[in-house]
């Protein structure tokens, strides 16, 4: 009984025409909602009372009487408040919605008939969501995108010159970034961002590709940098002239040697434009093992060969070799070979070692670097 009194008051509305019970308000007016605690076992119901409707007639003259509309914000304090205007987040995406569709008319003006219209791209950029989530933005920006690097090392990369060189240029003051000269090679840049002019000619923002080549290094070539006819780049020479027309847009690279053979001896070599993978496979710390096959005049004893595992002083450094072999003799070589493994990497290594074994060198030849090894069909 007390359900169905309490629905008839809450919902007395059918059965009314006419109920005003809306009144004229002057100011915004503001209600608090608050939750009691539960009534106590001797809380006794009240009656409830049913509403009658007003039995006096409206004034057709008096002015209209406004519809308020309730509205329930959540405020920042996170407690629900009653109030008779909108919140101030939806009248702003109401008129952000209004300013969107007056765009929209003046860009569908503007262009001929038959095209479709779309939205601004101001305006698309700060509705549309971003393609990838933060999480994999920072982790392309930690782990692959690539960090800002010392200006020499930048300009080395470009295949403006070595990475002295490029240091010389700096301190010359031949090179600006961000339209300053710049007198410090330490300098950090970031080649998609940075502008850099060396002699007043641009920088590139694109980088050329890292290549490495196995070369067979033939006898009276040296291994230097230079514009030589018989330095070993020299041999490269119909590539980089055909470099860009192979690959457009793309600038051309600046190759050398990874460490030196001497003029005489042969074999293999590499030949890159990677800067830090020539450091790793030629600095002597990295002890990558490098083969020699030595052949020398007259005849090899066990007293040689002693000599030879012995070792000898280069460069103020008293070096074994990790492997000497007397490799069997051939058909078509009358001189004997010796197979001579080092990992030292000093300069005229293999050369000392035969030299203090007592040996005369006719010659020598590389066929191996670490684990690569000079392909048999290489010429």
């Amino acid at each position: 009984m007390a359900a169905a009194m309490a629905f008839a008051a809450f919902h007395p509305f059918p059965t009314l025409r006419r109920f005003p019970f809306l009144r004229r308000i002057s100011a915004a007016t503001e209600f608090n909602i608050s939750f009691g605690a539960a009534p106590s076992p001797d809380f006794k119901e009240a009656v409830p009372k049913t509403l009658v409707p007003d039995p006096s007639s409206p004034d057709p003259s008096a002015a209209p009487i406004p519809i308020l509309i309730p509205w329930i914000v959540r405020g920042e304090d996170g407690q629900l408040t009653l109030q008779s205007t909108p919140p101030a987040r939806f009248l702003q995406a109401m008129a952000e919605a209004k300013m969107a569709k007056k765009e929209k008319k003046k860009v569908d003006k503007k262009k001929p008939s038959g095209a479709t219209a779309t939205a601004p791209s101001s305006l698309a950029s700060t509705t549309s969501a971003p393609k990838y989530s933060k999480a994999a933005r920072r982790f392309y920006n930690q782990n692959i995108r690539e960090q800002p690097q010392r200006l020499s090392k930048v300009l080395a990369a470009a295949g403006v010159a070595s990475r002295r060189s490029c240091e010389e240029l700096i301190f010359e003051g031949k090179v600006t970034v961000n339209g300053s000269v710049c007198t410090s090679p330490q300098t950090r840049v970031d080649l998609a961002k940075d502008s850099i002019y060396v002699n007043g000619n641009r920088l590139s923002k694109k980088l050329p590709p890292k290549l490495y080549f196995a070369l067979n290094k033939p006898k009276g070539y040296i291994c230097s940098g230079a514009e030589d006819s018989k330095s070993v780049v020299s041999l490269f020479g119909d590539f980089l002239k055909s470099w860009s027309k192979s690959n457009p847009g793309l600038p051309k690279p600046r190759l050398f040697t990874v460490g030196r053979l001497d003029v005489a001896t042969t074999g293999l070599i590499i030949v890159t434009n990677d800067g830090d993978f020539a450091q790793r496979i030629s600095h002597p710390s990295s002890e990558l093992r490098k083969e020699y096959i030595a052949t020398v005049d007259g005849k090899i004893n066990r007293r040689h060969l002693g000599a030879l595992s012995e070792g000898t002083e280069v460069e103020g450094v008293h070096c074994i070799p990790d492997l000497v072999e007397l490799l069997a003799n051939q058909p078509d070589a009358s001189r004997p070979r010796l197979r001579i493994v080092v990992h030292d990497g000093r300069n005229h290594e293999v050369r000392e070692l035969v030299k203090n074994a007592g040996l005369q060198l006719y010659s020598l030849k590389r066929v191996g670097i670490g684990g690569f090894r000079l392909p048999s069909d290489l010429g």
